[in-house]
């Protein structure tokens, strides 16, 4: 996916008035002559790229330098996809990994890109190819850049031989740099200026003859000006809004000062988190100041931190290696014990280290924590600022403000903790601070994960169902979607009937590979999303209202459609969030984890600051595809939450991977499988039925794990759907029966009886919403009602229509018997 630009160009070429006012009208006199450098036109095409922007090579595995038809930008079709035929790949001829990476493209004699006529003379004319040339990465399918690889079409934003503008007013307008164009005949025109409303390809462009083949038109000049040497340099162009912000060159307190503006500008979630950029400035500023006065390194590098962790928000960090010994000393001490709260408010000891200090005071696996120092363990844990910090999620920081509370500096000698042990008598004991680390390591939210694990990996559990591990968003794309593919193919091939996917440590990346990952798991385009940005254009954020972040399924045959159960937990950040919330929508999969994901909603933006300290902080305000802030704060919430206790802390001390035992039991059995719910749904009124079937809710079938052929539905018997209910929602409940006319419907009912059975209970028919209509050429009665606020358990539901003799709805003959739907309707506690 290509970086998007985040801030406005502020430097772009324009006519002068004078030029303007001389210049001829498009199509009604004698087109501009060009400055052109004399050749037979270019073959070969060389430049450089230069990136500065921190995560330009993340995930990148095949990056790919093309001819880009411009066909998208001409017309302004934002969904345009560069045809395949028309892609020229070139080869990129140094280190891509080193900035600048150099490239060459060899040029077709005859391309085959799309034909534009841009002279808007009226005149029927072969018109032109535009080309840039342009900087991808190619993940999906052959080396062709598909749609996928396209990030849904359109024309480069960034990376480009063209400068493209993120000005709200005139958003993705190209407004300088290259392009290649090649004209299959003589006698055609190109634009020779940007004409007054200062835009390419619109009626008030000047123009200028084209000579016949490849040329470059360099539209810095002025007039446009032509290049037809035969080896021409083409450098592509980072942007500003892409390239990363340096404010290492300034003294502190600039640099303090050019860092709050653009958090007062630029930060995504300043109104969400009530965040008073001034007062923050009031109280930051004279530590900058005095770190400056000193030219003391070590206290501008902790005024930095310190700012930084004032704003709630896990994307924002900072390189902390100046103050790598202060983290040693401030956690070097540990008392043998790591805690954890339950869900019942106690805080337990769940790991207690051989022959340490809590050890040797008798402290056991399970004792409760009572107080530290004759503080209550919850206002320590309270008070305490993790070196993790800052946090987007409350529930996350309590996580890690329990892991920092029992690190000390080791000059803290003892610490008095009161703890009782299970089934036992309070003690209080004066432990030794010694330096150990295994307590603290036990607690991290990565004990035990793989280094070395593949981005994706995949297996098959004895139970029978598939077993997905995600790992990283941001390692390798191509490979991370190759053994995608492999492992969707073999669950589809050998019919497994569902799969559990483990995000539980994915710290994110590329939110268009997890969108476009999730995407594997349904059938239709989805708009998951879109993504507000500042634009210092008009002092507000732009949310772009023809970009919106979709899913983009698969070939049929990689699409899997069996049950999927998703574990998340505190670990599962940024684009993890993304792929497990799209997972939530159309209650696909159910979400299975202890606590919430991390809570990390928006996309991030790198600068630099003083001594080299490369800085982060979120940019991009991350919205569902109603415009709600969706992750940020709050993370993807279980569904089924793990209980938090003794005997499950026990459990996962001992090995025992309880959220998966958890999540094979979802996948199994339905939430709210063997509750006796307190009472059926209510039954809406005929009125009210009516409007929940017009304003088109769900019906029961929608949300079933099974879906049947229309011939299942011919022969006597009984047809089964499993309903997971997840949210509260109304669902329609209906019967129909269509015939090819209104006669043959009347004949049909007097050897039709219908009943419907709602937990045990006969609903009489007079409690439904009847209606015959014509619908495609066919009369259809129907039987229907709506359902809502569903007790949480197992409810039972059917549509009994006993033919009592055989019929003929016009089309087919049915045999007398009874045919049945049976609902399963399981409500989540």
């Amino acid at each position: 996916m290509k970086p998007r630009l985040f801030q406005i160009i502020t430097i772009f070429v324009t006519i002068s008035m004078l030029l303007a006012a001389c210049a001829p009208k498009a199509g009604t006199e004698v087109p501009t002559v060009a400055e052109t450098v004399e050749g037979t036109g270019p073959k070969i095409v060389t430049g450089s790229v230069t990136y500065t922007n921190t995560f330009f090579t993340m995930g990148v595995a095949e990056p790919v330098i093309i001819l880009e038809d411009q066909g998208g930008f001409v017309t302004r079709d934002r969904k345009f996809l560069i045809p395949v035929e028309s892609q020229v790949i070139g080869q990129v001829t140094s280190d891509f990994y080193t900035s600048p990476f150099t490239y060459s493209i060899t040029l077709p004699e005859e391309p085959k890109g799309t034909l534009h006529d841009v002279d808007h003379d009226g005149a029927d004319e072969p018109g032109v190819m535009v080309f840039a040339v342009a900087y991808w990465t190619n993940t999906w399918g052959d080396p062709f850049l598909e749609r996928r690889d396209q990030g849904g079409g359109g024309w480069s934003s960034a990376y480009a031989s063209t400068n493209v503008s993120d000005d709200s007013a005139s958003y993705l307008e190209v407004f300088g740099g290259k392009y290649l164009v090649y004209a299959p005949e003589a006698g055609q025109s190109f634009p020779s200026g940007f004409g007054d409303d200062k835009k390419l390809f619109t009626d008030d462009d000047p123009i200028m003859d084209i000579p016949e083949g490849w040329s470059v038109v360099d539209l810095d000049s002025t007039p446009f000006s032509i290049d037809r040497s035969e080896s021409p340099e083409i450098p592509l162009i980072e942007p500003e809004g892409s390239a990363a912000d340096d404010f290492s060159a300034l003294p502190y307190t600039e640099a303090f000062d050019a860092m709050l503006e653009k958090f007062k500008n630029e930060y995504a979630f300043t109104e969400l988190k009530k965040i008073d950029w001034d007062a923050l400035g009031k109280e930051f500023r004279p530590r900058f100041e005095e770190a400056e006065k000193n030219s003391d390194v070590h206290a501008y590098a902790l005024a930095l931190r310190d700012f930084l962790w004032s704003i709630p928000d896990t994307h924002i960090g900072f390189d902390s290696s100046p103050l790598d010994e202060d983290f040693q000393s401030e956690t070097a001490g540990g008392l043998g014990f790591g805690m954890r709260e339950t869900d019942d408010g106690k805080f337990i000891a769940n790991f207690v280290l051989e022959s340490g200090p809590a050890a040797e005071a008798g402290m056991v696996w399970g004792s409760e924590i009572i107080s530290l120092d004759g503080v209550p363990t919850g206002d320590v844990v309270e008070a305490t600022i993790p070196w993790s910090s800052p946090f987007s999620n409350p529930e996350i920081k309590r996580l890690q403000q329990m892991r920092y509370a029992t690190r000390f500096k080791l000059e803290k000698g003892e610490v008095e903790v009161v703890f009782k042990n299970p089934d036992g008598a309070e003690q209080t004991s004066a432990l030794t601070v010694v330096n150990e680390f295994d307590s603290f390591n036990a607690s991290s939210f990565r004990a035990g994960v793989d280094a070395e694990a593949l981005p994706v990996e995949f297996d098959m559990l004895p139970s029978g169902y598939g077993y997905v591990k995600i790992s990283s968003f941001s390692d390798n794309d191509l490979l991370s979607i190759l053994v995608w593919e492999r492992a969707m193919q073999y669950f589809n091939d050998n019919e497994v009937p569902g799969i559990i996917l483990d995000l539980r440590n994915n710290g994110g990346g590329s939110g268009w590979l997890a969108d476009q990952m999730a995407a594997y798991f349904f059938n239709e385009e989805i708009i998951v999303g879109q993504s507000a940005y500042y634009d210092d254009s008009t002092g507000d954020f732009f949310l772009d209202p023809d970009r919106e972040e979709s899913m983009i399924p698969p070939r049929e045959q990689l699409q899997y459609n069996g049950q999927v159960v998703v574990m998340v937990g505190p670990n599962c950040a940024s684009a993890c969030e993304f792929f497990s919330y799209n997972m939530t929508i159309n209650d696909r999969a159910i979400i299975v984890g202890q606590y919430p994901s991390e809570g990390a909603g928006g996309s991030v933006e790198g600068f630099y600051m003083p001594e080299g300290l490369y800085t982060q902080m979120t940019i991009g305000r991350a919205m569902d595809a109603d415009g709600n802030i969706h992750i940020e704060g709050s993370g993807v919430i279980p569904d089924l939450r793990v209980p938090v206790t003794a005997e499950t802390l026990l459990q996962q001390f001992n090995g025992v991977d309880v959220i998966l035992a958890y999540a094979e039991r979802a996948i199994s059995q339905p939430l709210g499988a063997g509750i006796t719910p307190s009472g059926p749904p209510e039954l809406a009124s005929a009125a009210a039925a009516s409007s929940a079937f017009s304003s088109g809710k769900n019906f029961v079938e929608d949300l079933a794990r099974e879906k049947y052929e229309s011939a299942d539905f011919g022969v006597p018997g009984t047809l089964v759907y499993t309903v997971p209910l997840l949210k509260e929602e109304t669902l329609v409940w209906m019967y129909a029966w269509c015939t090819s006319t209104k006669e043959v419907l009347n004949q049909n009912f007097e050897n039709i009886e219908v009943k419907f059975t709602l937990d045990g209970e006969d609903v009489p028919l007079d409690q439904l919403r009847r209606e015959d209509l014509e619908n495609g050429g066919q009369w259809c009665r129907l039987y229907y009602t709506a359902l809502s606020k569903w007790p949480a358990g197992e409810h039972k539901l059917s549509i009994a229509s006993t033919f009592t003799a055989p019929i003929n709805d016009g089309s087919a003959d049915y045999e007398a018997g009874d045919y049945i739907l049976e609902y399963n309707v399981f409500v989540k506690p």
